[in-house]
This record gives structure tokens, sequence and C-alpha cells, in this order.
């Protein structure tokens, strides 16, 4: 496999943000979002076999009362590398509760029973608007997510329109809307929080509102967090 870094940090989306979690980002992404804050995983990386990324995981997780027992298997886009399934099957056998984050370009459906799949819709401002994979609504399931990163009142309303067109909330455990966070050299704006938390409330959806609760902990440009 092809590691850009594995890391030790606090979950700073979804549903279980905040919790302690063992981070392993694979290498390469086949998108290219105009708003993405994981660039610098799109080339390079280094080469580990399974068992370098298990032990990996394992030291950081440690053991006992303390160890760490949740992983998110992320990228760049995961699923681009076909040893992903295996990992997360192994991780799954050791006990963890194994999470993977994928752009929604790619099927999902290959996953081990067990995994929570956190599966993105890409908004139009995104860049790459068109590229989800509709197979994915089927492959999501109660214990699964699906997210939408949105950076404009147009992403709120196709993100809305697509929530309720799809039955999205009959679907998965969580929905979530998460504001584009701005880029700290001034590449691209954010969307204000408060103006998404405002559209949310006057709507009435029944989704998550999201925060990148690791970029209010460390400076927003840190890697390995």
């Amino acid at each position: 496999m092809v590691i850009t870094e594995i890391f030790k940090s606090i979950q700073g989306e979804g549903t279980r943000a905040g919790l302690p979690c063992i981070f392993v980002r694979l290498t390469g992404c086949n998108l290219r979002c105009t708003w993405c804050d994981t660039a610098y995983a799109f080339h390079g990386g280094t080469k580990y076999s399974i068992g370098a990324v298990l032990e990996k995981v394992r030291v950081l997780a440690g053991v006992g009362s303390t160890a760490v027992p949740l992983v998110e298997i992320t990228g760049g886009e995961p699923l681009l590398q076909p040893e992903t399934p295996l990992l997360a099957e192994h991780r799954l056998a050791a006990g963890y509760t194994v999470m993977i984050e994928t752009s929604g370009e790619r099927f999902a459906g290959g996953l081990p029973a067990g995994v929570i799949k956190i599966v993105d819709v890409k908004c139009p401002d995104s860049g790459e608007p068109g590229t989800f994979d509709l197979a994915n609504l089927e492959a999501v399931g109660r214990a699964d997510e699906i997210k939408f990163v949105i950076s404009s009142r147009r992403d709120y309303e196709f993100a809305k329109d697509f929530t309720l067109k799809h039955r999205l909330t009959d679907r998965v455990h969580e929905i979530l809307f998460s504001p584009v966070f701005p880029d700290p050299t001034g590449t691209w704006s954010g969307l204000s929080a408060r103006d998404l938390a405002e559209w949310i409330l006057a709507d009435g959806l029944p989704v998550r509102l999201g925060l990148q609760l690791h970029k209010f902990i460390w400076d927003p440009a840190t890697q390995g967090v």
C-alpha cells in the first residue's frame, strides 16, 4: 500500500467527532475538489506492506484500558488501492471500530461487513459534480454516513434536494452538512457555519451540522492531526 501518513489524533468530523482515533491516510486521488485540504496526499507517499501498516496502527493505538479502538482509513481516495478492504478486515478482526471515508465516486459495496462507510456526495461548487456513483445508495446502510461539503447557497440547495429526493434519512445513520473551512493561504473562501446552521433550521432538515473540529484545535494548515 502507498501511505501518506499514519497518526493518532482527535476525530474531527462525523458522529464520532471528539474521540481519539488512529488515521491511515492513503496516497492518491482521482478527483480535484476546489476546496481540497489534503492535496498533499495526491502524490508521493511511502510503500508499506499490510503487515507494516497493521503494526504501526497497533503501536499508536496502545493496549489495555487506554487503547484507542477507533481507526479511520482515508485519503486521498482509499478505494483506489485494492488492498484497502483487506486492511479494514484485519482491523475489524482485531476488535477495532473501522471507518472508511470515500469520495462517493467509487463503488463502496465491496467493503467488509462491519466497516462504517462515510460517503461524500460532491456538490456543484466542488468542481466535481456528477461524480457520485448512485449505486452507493444501495451500498450504504443504517450504520453509515453520507456527507456533503458545502461552500455556497447553491451547494446547500443541491444537498437539500439530494437528501430529500433519495430519502437519505431512511438509508443511513447520519447525514452530514459540513461548511467549507476557509483556506489558510487564501486559495478559497469558506462558508459561515452560522449561515449553514440557519439554512438547516429554516428548512427543518433532519441533518447534522458538521464542523472540522481539528481545525479549531490546531492551526488549519497542520498536517498529521
